[in-house]
């Protein structure tokens, strides 16, 4: 998953321009106190077989922002006692409770056109007493009006949903031996694109299993989509608004993920999926991505289009296609729906897929060394920035969140371990090993063999790399709260992180692409631009003698110009819902000091190999 300004801080600017059921009863029961409801665990639901859920979603539920839901099911004859039906609690990938039952409304239960007796028995249980009746359909309303990953969301033309959010499962039932169909009912002219497999009949889809069923988001409506052969796989691009991801900037996001897949299966050895979808919706003011097992959905400003973020969440998201989708902790195999499942590995899911994306971007030359260097700046500003805190810690505690946002740093602070950890690795093995061998290993012995891998046989997998042991680093860079070695480790690669320092102007904004000129996306309590009376949404047309137009070019004459002004009163044009409006702004200067990674000259003939095995691949 990739969350913008808590997980991976790439946003544009952000600091120089600053920038209970009854199991066996035959009828419902009658009541029951709010505490049985909430606290008793559901017992297991009768089996069902034959599963088809009917997704409605056109003009007119759009109009509503709602999404209609006909699962439809035969219950086991040989057995009694209610169907009980869970609304899954969270969606795999997105590491918090969404609890999306609270989303659902307007139920019934019907046998041949009969309704049945059925009860909610838990905060997200339905249970069901069909009695004789040989199907049974469930019937509810979801409100998608969420623009979140993880969630369902809606236009009048367009929509998305996760299946975690419009499929209920029956509790107790072995959800991998539960196959599924799907149909999706929706306007004639508009377009479907989904990961699932279709079957027979117009926008009908079939899974073998409900894991699969809900791991692959749906977009139905209006939008943009294509495809095109990458490592001799169909991969598709469905972006909505229709028109937004289009010309060259299209042509260029294929071209980036022609050159950045390939390295990626390259670590693995294999591409493990038949089809590969990427889903986006572009909507001001968001940032975040969100893996599956053969696709991903991305909400981006528009502002990412043409940066180097874009292409970079998008190998993030690819590369988890290997790393989480199919090598996962054990701690959270197989998925379960109506809890929380932390582990301390997820730095391994996270981090080192950050570690990777970036990498693909280099090996496929995507981008050059400096600019790689460059998204490692970002890291390290965001791991310095913030307290102290292991990344064990962090892997657990994003499920519960914490004031400070530590809780998010095993992405950034997981990929700069990750670069580390591969340079140890080689130099402890004269270059015979590495990280990519290390990930290798574990996925042929862990995933092919159905299992999740423990921190134990991570590092083992690492250890055989590297040909010694790793309890230190582990213990001080993992586990621990110890300064990261980047002086004493970087240098065995021939890298350094250097120092450079300078006068700088801080509005305290950051600033995405706007037609009508630089938007203000964010903005920091008690600065400059905050005291002035500027707000988030406020278009800059202006500042000073700076007149606004592609962020890069303005912010280097913005601080050429105003660098050394502080205590400067200058004028500022913007506009504000459509109206402008003129400002004065009282400007500060400040010594920022930036620290970056880069080439260390004349760094011998063993790290300049490692360098080059890292940054190569070979």
């Amino acid at each position: 998953m990739y969350l913008r300004g808590m997980g991976r801080q790439l946003a544009v600017w952000a600091v120089a321009l600053t920038v209970v059921s009854c199991a066996s009863a035959g009828t419902p029961p009658r009541q029951q106190g709010a505490t049985a409801l909430e606290e008793a665990a559901p017992p297991s639901s009768r089996a069902i077989s034959g599963v088809r859920y009917e997704v409605t979603f056109d003009s007119t539920t759009a109009a509503a922002r709602a999404i209609r839901v006909r699962m439809t099911f035969r219950p086991d004859p040989a057995q009694s006692g209610p169907v009980i039906l869970a609304f899954p609690r969270w969606t795999p990938g997105a590491y918090e409770l969404g609890e999306f039952a609270e989303w659902a409304s307007a139920f019934s239960a019907e046998a041949g056109g009969s309704p049945l007796p059925w009860a909610r028995t838990g905060p997200e249980t339905w249970s069901i007493w069909p009695g004789e009746s040989a199907e049974v359909t469930f019937s509810f309303t979801y409100t998608a009006d969420s623009l979140d990953t993880a969630f369902s969301w809606s236009q009048p033309d367009f929509a998305f949903f996760n299946g975690t959010n419009v499929f209920p499962y029956p509790v107790g039932q072995p959800l991998d031996r539960l196959p599924a169909t799907m149909t999706i009912s929706t306007e004639p002219h508009w377009k479907v694109a989904t990961g699932m497999s279709p079957a027979e009949g117009a926008r009908t889809y079939r899974e073998a299993s409900y894991h699969d069923l809900v791991d692959m988001p749906v977009f139905v409506g209006e939008f943009d989509l294509d495809s095109m052969r990458i490592a001799e796989r169909w991969t598709y691009l469905a972006t909505y608004p229709a028109g937004e991801l289009a010309g060259a900037a299209r042509a260029e996001l294929w071209r980036q993920k022609m050159q950045s897949i390939p390295p990626m299966a390259n670590v693995f050895g294999e591409v493990p999926y038949r089809d590969y979808w990427t889903l986006i919706v572009f909507a001001q003011g968001t940032g975040s991505a969100l893996e599956h097992q053969n696709s991903h959905l991305g909400l981006y400003d528009p502002g990412f289009i043409g940066s180097v973020v874009l292409p970079s969440i998008t190998a993030h998201e690819i590369f988890h296609l290997w790393n989480v989708k199919r090598l996962r902790p054990q701690a959270m195999v197989p998925y379960r729906y109506d809890r929380r499942q932390p582990t301390p590995l997820l730095w391994v899911s996270e981090g080192l897929t950050e570690y990777y994306a970036n990498i693909a971007l280099v090996r496929g030359g995507v981008v050059d060394t400096d600019g790689y260097f460059a998204l490692l700046d970002q890291h390290l500003q965001e791991v310095e920035n913030a307290p102290p805190s292991s990344l064990q810690d962090a892997a657990v505690g994003t499920w519960t969140g914490s004031p400070d946002g530590t809780h998010y740093l095993y992405y950034a602070k997981g990929a700069l371990v990750g670069l580390l950890l591969d340079i140890v690795i080689r130099d402890a093995s004269d270059g015979e090993g590495s990280l990519d061998g290390a990930l290798r290993s574990l996925y042929d012995s862990e995933y092919k063999a159905a299992s999740g891998f423990t921190d134990g046989e991570f590092w083992s997998a690492a250890e055989r790399a590297a040909g010694r042991e790793l309890n230190d680093f582990k213990a001080r860079w993992v586990a621990g709260r110890d300064p990261l070695p980047l002086d004493s480790v970087l240098p065995l690669a021939g890298i350094r992180v250097g120092t450079d320092s300078s006068e700088v102007s801080l509005l305290g904004v950051n600033l995405v692409p706007d037609p009508m000129g630089l938007r203000i996306n964010a903005i920091s309590f008690g600065g400059v631009a905050e005291r002035a009376g500027i707000r988030p949404g406020d278009i800059i047309r202006s500042i000073g003698e700076v007149r606004a137009r592609e962020v890069d070019p303005f912010v280097a004459e913005f601080q050429s110009r105003y660098s050394a002004a502080d205590g400067e009163t200058v004028h500022a044009v913007l506009l504000r819902n459509g109206v402008e409006r003129q400002l004065d702004l009282t400007l500060e200067t400040s010594l920022l000091v930036q620290r970056r990674f880069e080439l260390i000259p004349g760094a011998g003939e063993k790290a300049r190999r490692i360098r080059q095995g890292i940054l190569t691949g070979r």
